[in-house]
């Protein structure tokens, strides 16, 4: 039996990758000092990221990746981004009750960092409990996985540049990649780029609130936290209340923030380019706003019209409107990009209520932007397929072709999206059964346990019950998080890349 797939290679590429990732290491360690809160954490592993990623460089001296090594080396990256990533919490636990001590702990929270997911097993969020540098790492790791490591490395790394196309198709999030240059190298910087510009304008906004006193709590510290966890919709905070521990004005000002990330990143640069027209174009931009601006309307009026009587909308009709606007509003984008940031404990909102957050929940962002879901692109062709397949019932002699945007869809890629969206729910099925039988005693509904798989697969963070916004993935069994890590990682990458490896046609000739 031959191998046909030259996993040296693609293994010798990821020792690169583990090797520059010793940079942003440096910015926990800066922190650290400011705070004079011990280095240690972070400078061993600097240390040893440098020397394992040394070592596997040797095992191949000048890598070639073709499409089954591209696959391959994107696959193995996010899970050794997300091991190397959980080394500092250990550390920085040994010996204290901290929740992180436990590896597969460490690493849960570091999936749910690097795949900007957003659950989390912190027992307690605070900057009592944990140093400000260790949680900072927790805020850069959503903002290094927002955009795509491998999309950053295609950007910064010359020898990547061959295979970059294939690189950032397998990391991308959507089902097309939409080369804006003729060099895919080009298109990494640029995307990475504008996703750097939005963090930083964010970033500036939230300390100028601070320093004209509309945001007292809003200081440096958390202007740079929430900006690392909000433009790659990851929702990491230091807070333990979430945006809720912050004034209404700045719960407004993230909420275009997070429709920002959740949109193609590509037509940004449109803009900039004076093509401005591409928005009013782009059909899958027009639904996902339709869809943003629905369910924010239909959330508001049924928490205006007291559907959701726990909820505290304060006393004048006014307070009232602008709070059910402002909840509504936030939760939506929050959930419908995958965010899972909170302004308010929806798990005792009405069944209603949470009947639409569920809903946006299976959106998801747009193609190409740092959102989680299924994407509106291919619930776009679904609803058009099925729309077909209602037609040609009656109208068998008709040749129909599936029209996105103007352009005709390649059958190839309708069969794709199709494949996709089947596996997505059947993992996410068959995951939430594993869930509900491992964790029974502390499952208490259906719900729950659909909502741990879908709010890890989904790369959403936040769940109901016991699961909720301010809630914690903790109490899971081991065989669970272990679980819901598999799901994080496969539902970052979208599933085939990691799957693919699963497959023996994918190592033998």
């Amino acid at each position: 039996m031959r191998l046909r797939t030259d996993w040296r290679a693609s293994v010798a590429l990821v020792g690169t990758l583990l090797k520059y990732l010793a940079v942003p290491l440096v910015v926990p360690v800066v922190v650290a000092l400011v705070y004079a809160e011990s280095i240690v954490p972070f400078v061993a592993t600097i240390v040893l990221t440098i020397a394992v990623g040394y070592g596997l460089e040797r095992l191949d001296r000048d890598p070639e990746l073709q499409v089954r090594e591209a696959m391959l080396f994107v696959a193995i990256s996010w899970l050794a981004v997300a091991v190397v990533g959980a080394v500092p919490y250990v550390i920085a636990g040994w010996g204290t009750e901290s929740t992180l001590a436990h590896p597969v702990n460490a690493l849960f929270e570091s999936m749910s960092g690097f795949t900007t997911t957003g659950a989390t097993v912190l027992g307690e969020i605070s900057l009592e409990e944990h140093s400000h540098a260790v949680m900072m790492w927790r805020q850069l790791t959503q903002w290094l996985g927002g955009m795509g490591i491998i999309v950053l490395m295609v950007a910064i790394l010359p020898e990547l540049a061959v295979s970059g196309a294939q690189l950032v198709e397998s990391e991308a999030p959507g089902p097309q990649l939409q080369k804006l240059t003729p060099r895919i190298a080009e298109t990494a910087r640029i995307l990475w780029l504008v996703y750097f510009a939005f963090t930083v304008v964010f970033m500036a906004i939230l300390y100028g609130l601070h320093l004209v006193g509309l945001a007292p709590e809003m200081g440096l510290y958390n202007a740079v936290a929430h900006g690392f966890t909000t433009l790659p919709t990851g929702g990491f905070s230091p807070e333990a209340d979430s945006v809720a521990a912050f004034s209404a004005i700045v719960q407004w000002t993230f909420v275009p923030f997070m429709i920002v990330a959740g949109t193609n990143f590509a037509l940004f640069w449109h803009v900039f380019s004076g093509e401005g027209h591409r928005f009013v174009r782009n059909s899958e931009f027009r639904a996902y706003i339709a869809a943003i601006g629905g369910l924010t309307a239909l959330l508001a009026a049924i928490l205006y019209t007291g559907a959701a009587p726990t909820l505290d909308l304060g006393g004048a009709t006014e307070g009232i409107l602008e709070n059910s606007l402002r909840q509504s509003a936030f939760q939506i984008a929050s959930l419908l990009t995958s965010t899972g940031y909170a302004t308010s404990d929806f798990v005792d909102w009405s069944s209603t209520g949470k009947i639409v957050l569920l809903f946006a929940m299976l959106v998801g962002g747009c193609a190409g932007s740092t959102g989680g879901g299924v994407k509106v692109v291919r619930w776009l062709i679904v609803f058009k397929i099925l729309r077909r397949e209602l037609f040609t019932a009656s109208h068998p002699e008709v040749v129909r072709p599936i029209r996105l945007g103007g352009n005709v869809v390649d059958e190839d890629a309708i069969r794709g999206v199709l494949g996709f969206t089947f596996l997505y729910l059947f993992i996410f099925a068959i995951a939430t059964l594993l869930i509900a039988l491992d964790a029974n005693r502390l499952v208490d509904t259906p719900l729950e346990a659909f909502s741990a798989s879908l709010a890890t697969i989904g790369n959403i963070g936040p769940g109901f019950g016991f699961l909720g916004p301010f809630g914690s993935y903790t109490e899971f069994p081991i065989p669970s998080k272990l679980l819901m890590i598999f799901l994080m990682w496969i539902g970052r990458l979208e599933i085939i890349p990691v799957l693919v490896m699963f497959t023996g046609g994918f190592w033998t000739r």
